[in-house]
């Protein structure tokens, strides 16, 4: 009896984060679609205008998409050599209380809220770059993909030192067998043998810049414009989201507007998380043939 009840209780705790998530998709579905019968979908994604409250509004977010990939790729270009980097260094080259330490305090680095990155970014990398760049603002999207970059290096790092683990020892030991060198067996072995699993660390620090907010809200500028250098201010989706949302008078154009946006990165990271599970299995199940 007792095992029936323990089996339905976590049957039901397992099916539940299923049902929050269906709960999500029909919410953004629901208050998005209708923006659409006001606004065309190519007008509202290409769009170079957003100005949602003007008397005659327009909902033009290609300045806010083309803001979300700026800091986005900038992001990607932080904390991959960061995070792949510490990962190859833990997993290769550190000893045994190296790893020991400075593994936890990476990961500590994951546990740090948001807005305590953002805090930073305002007070020591704002003045820095406004000194250094002579900007007449910090708070650009060089500011903020350098925070966000910090911000996915911890899972960057993990899920690589994840995928280095999955290559078998037998793949280093056969190359030192024909006389490689360490440097020769970590470029020419062990990375291409970790490369899917390290493709997907990357996707998924992609997915953890995207979808960030309180950071973004905070550095980036918060200018609706289309940008042309990492050293102007941009807002991304989410920081529109999140600046407006209160704002916006609901069931108005401008709530559904926003619910759109809501909808088109739920879509993005869902995507690429789906290419990282694609990308995951393929590597544990080409490892596994291999061992």
């Amino acid at each position: 009896m007792k095992e029936k009840l323990y089996t339905w209780i976590f049957t039901v705790l397992a099916f539940s984060s299923l049902l929050f998530l269906i709960g999500i998709i029909i919410v953004l579905f629901k208050e998005g679609l209708p923006i659409f019968k006001h606004v065309r979908v190519l007008e509202l994604l290409l769009g170079r205008d957003w100005y949602p409250t003007y008397s005659t509004p327009e909902f033009g977010i290609l300045p806010l998409i083309l803001a979300s990939v700026w800091v986005t790729a900038g992001a990607i270009l932080v904390c991959v050599p960061l995070g792949v980097g510490s990962a190859l260094y833990l997993h290769e080259l550190a000893g045994y209380k190296q790893r020991a330490i400075l593994k936890p305090l990476i990961e500590l680095l994951a546990s740090i809220p948001s807005v305590v990155y953002g805090f930073f970014g305002m007070v020591i990398l704002t003045p820095f770059l406004q000194s250094f760049f002579h900007l007449p603002t910090g708070l650009c999207a060089l500011n903020a993909s350098l925070v966000l970059g910090i911000m996915a290096t911890p899972t960057v790092c993990s899920l690589s030192d994840d995928a280095l683990n999955y290559v078998p020892k037998a793949f280093r030991e056969a190359s030192f067998a024909v006389g490689a060198s360490r440097w020769q067996t970590l470029t020419q072995v062990v990375i291409p043998a970790a490369g899917s699993g390290i493709s997907t660390a990357v996707i998924l620090g992609m997915s953890r810049a995207i979808g960030e907010t309180m950071t973004v809200l905070m550095v980036a500028g918060g200018a609706a414009v289309i940008p042309h250098s990492f050293l102007e201010p941009v807002r991304p989706m989410t920081a529109a989201i999140a600046a407006e949302m209160g704002e916006a008078p609901m069931g108005g154009l401008h709530y559904h507007a926003l619910f759109a946006i809501a909808l088109i990165l739920f879509l993005t990271t869902f995507i690429f998380n789906i290419i990282a599970e694609i990308i995951s299995r393929r590597f544990r199940i080409k490892l596994g043939l291999s061992g």
